[in-house]
């Protein structure tokens, strides 16, 4: 009878020796199964795989070097260094974006006188002032703002022109950054205007820090009376107000509040008002009486965590402080500013685009009805998120540690507004145009303050150091004779420099207060502060960046001065130092490809060409 035999194990062979395990990389061994805010990047990273390996450069074979005739001679020690050296691909070295150049007519002997203030036409009295139509004066357009500028035989590289102010000389509404239909008094403090709602802002914008001005309702809502015969037109026969804050991008010929680049109250109940949505947010309701001091305070956090959000790198659990008072950094972010100087009525003024509204912010107020598709499903509910730091869309990116709050005669009303929409670019950017260039900080945006008045209604503003009701935290400096401020004040060394002690580098030209009302624990920026400190800040900000800009085209033009008789003269002297001429544009050689520029050389020079208006 036959056995069954059963089958013999298969022999080892190398074919079933053990394999080596897949190679683990030590970082990911240690990686938690859950991601943390502190590592947003946990789950992604188990899945990413080891670097791919380097491809080597294919050489030619000895043959084929020799069909093609080439050196084949070989050194006895070959140059490692320089071959690694040839391996590597050439870095190339990081843009450097610089504001336009244009060549201008050379500057008339008018030129060099400091830029007249505007000429006053009265058109009616009120509240024991007169209101005065200006003339003379240019305004900014939808898509160009306009400043006062000078030439200055001390910015020749600059084609000699440098930024001003025209009079009156102190923090007070723009004349150029109103609606045409307002009224000013001689001082520019006050304004009123006979037709609808109408905005001014101010010459001065809060950027960060805390700050605070404060309005005086000179005609506007009134009381009610206690006669029962006094109909709902005689408490508002004054006309009505708006106040708050806002950015450049707002309509001048709306109210404050109308969209969402401002934030403002109306008088009547004392409501606040964004995107035209009025909302109760104090518990009595005050409405804003006439006699009334309404003061406003902002509070925005560091340009360095601000540019964290409109870069997209913000975290809500580390970034836990608004970092109002951070160490000085050691390379400050660029100002670039893109402006033409221009002549209008006999007056030189900077040109430049303006910052203009964005669809995110316009869809955000007027929602479209449309529905959305299945395509567009993931993607609308991204846009559709609420405002918020970390939204995907720029624009629509608020500010951590932002609010304002409101005062009334010295007493805080509340706080109606926080986490306030971001300001930096790419949040703000030009009107798509031929020459606007996007991701540029001009120096100047921030939130203004700003005023709308409705027919008869009149508003003044105090931007310190004298206010009517300050608050008790803010920190106002007094006069030599222990806060009393009086006219022998301000003839006394009116024009001393000052130095902060905080800043031993930050000098302004600054009426001198030597005392202060509160003594200071904490930083410069965190400290509640008026306006008008924040004015001269910005003077000597303008006259920084004037400086930076001059000394970067000298350095461009490889240390040479322009020659001040024109762009022609100048091409021609330049041509005998090995300089490139093409079209009037006058080149040093070399410069074009260092600058690098966003939308051009930093090195080109744009011949424009300007008629007399």
């Amino acid at each position: 009878m036959a056995t069954e035999t059963s089958p013999r194990p298969p022999s080892a062979t190398p074919s079933t020796i053990p394999q080596k395990r897949a190679l683990i990389l030590d970082d990911e061994q240690h990686i938690p199964a859950v991601s943390s805010p502190l590592n947003p990047d946990a789950a992604t990273s188990r899945s990413r795989k080891a670097p791919a390996r380097e491809q080597r450069e294919k050489k030619e074979s000895l043959k084929k070097r020799e069909a093609k005739g080439v050196d084949t001679a070989r050194s006895a020690t070959p140059d490692t260094q320089t071959s690694t050296k040839k391996s590597k691909k050439i870095e190339k070295l990081p843009d450097v974006v610089r504001p336009l150049r244009y060549y201008t007519k050379p500057p008339n002997s008018s030129d060099f006188d400091p830029p007249r203030g505007p000429i006053f036409n009265p058109i009616l009295e009120k509240a024991n002032r007169d209101f005065n139509e200006c003339f003379e004066q240019i305004s900014n357009k939808k898509a160009f703002r306009y400043t006062n500028c000078i030439a200055d035989p001390s910015f020749p590289s600059s084609r000699w022109f440098r930024q001003t102010e025209a009079s009156p000389f102190h923090p007070r509404f723009s004349f150029q950054e109103a609606s045409s239909h307002i009224l000013f008094d001689s001082t520019g403090r006050s304004i009123t205007t006979e037709k609808g709602f109408r905005m001014a802002r101010a010459n001065v914008a809060a950027r960060e820090g805390r700050w605070y001005y404060e309005c005086k309702i000179l005609s506007g809502v009134r009381p009610p009376s206690p006669s029962p015969s006094l109909s709902k037109s005689d408490t508002t026969g004054g006309g009505h107000v708006r106040l708050g804050w806002a950015r450049r991008e707002a309509n001048l010929d709306t109210p404050v509040g109308f969209d969402a680049y401002s934030y403002g109250l109306r008088d009547v109940s004392g409501q606040k008002v964004h995107m035209s949505r009025p909302k109760d947010f104090s518990p009595g309701n005050e409405s804003f009486l006439e006699g009334d001091v309404i003061g406003l305070e902002i509070t925005l956090p560091s340009l360095a965590l601000h540019r964290k959000v409109v870069e997209g790198s913000y975290n809500k659990a580390v970034d836990v402080s608004d970092d109002l008072d951070p160490h000085p950094a050691a390379e400050a972010p660029d100002i670039v500013r893109d402006r033409v100087p221009i002549r209008y009525k006999g007056i030189v003024y900077f040109e430049q685009f303006e910052y203009s509204s964005t669809k995110d912010l316009e869809e955000l107020m007027n929602p479209s009805p449309s529905a959305p598709t299945a395509a567009t499903a993931t993607t609308n509910a991204a846009s559709t998120a609420p405002p918020n730091p970390n939204h995907p869309s720029v624009g629509l990116r608020t500010l951590p540690f932002s609010s304002i709050k409101v005062y009334k005669n010295g007493k805080l009303l509340g706080a109606p507004f926080a986490d306030l929409f971001a300001f930096l670019p790419p949040a703000s950017k030009p009107a798509a145009q031929q020459g606007a260039r996007d991701g540029l900080d001009d120096g100047l945006l921030g939130y203004f303050p700003a005023i709308s008045v409705f027919r008869g209604g009149a508003v003044e503003v105090n931007f310190g150091p004298d206010f009517w009701c300050p608050p008790s935290d803010l920190a106002v400096p007094t006069s030599h004779n222990g806060g009393h401020h009086s006219a022998a004040d301000d003839d006394d060394d009116d024009d001393e420099p000052i130095m902060d002690d905080s800043n031993l580098s930050a000098i302004a030209i600054a009426p001198r207060y030597p005392t202060t009302r509160k003594q200071h624990t904490q930083g410069k920026n965190s400290r509640l502060r008026g306006m008008g400190e924040r004015y001269v800040e910005q003077i000597a900000e303008d006259i920084l960046y004037d400086l930076v800009d001059e000394v970067d085209f000298w350095v461009l033009d490889a240390g040479e001065v322009a020659d001040v008789a024109g762009a022609h003269e100048g091409a021609e002297a330049q041509k005998g130092r090995g300089a490139s001429t093409t079209a009037g544009i006058v080149t040093p050689v070399g410069i074009v490809e260092q600058a690098g520029m966003l939308g051009g050389g930093g090195g080109e020079i744009k011949e424009i060409v300007q008629e007399e208006e």
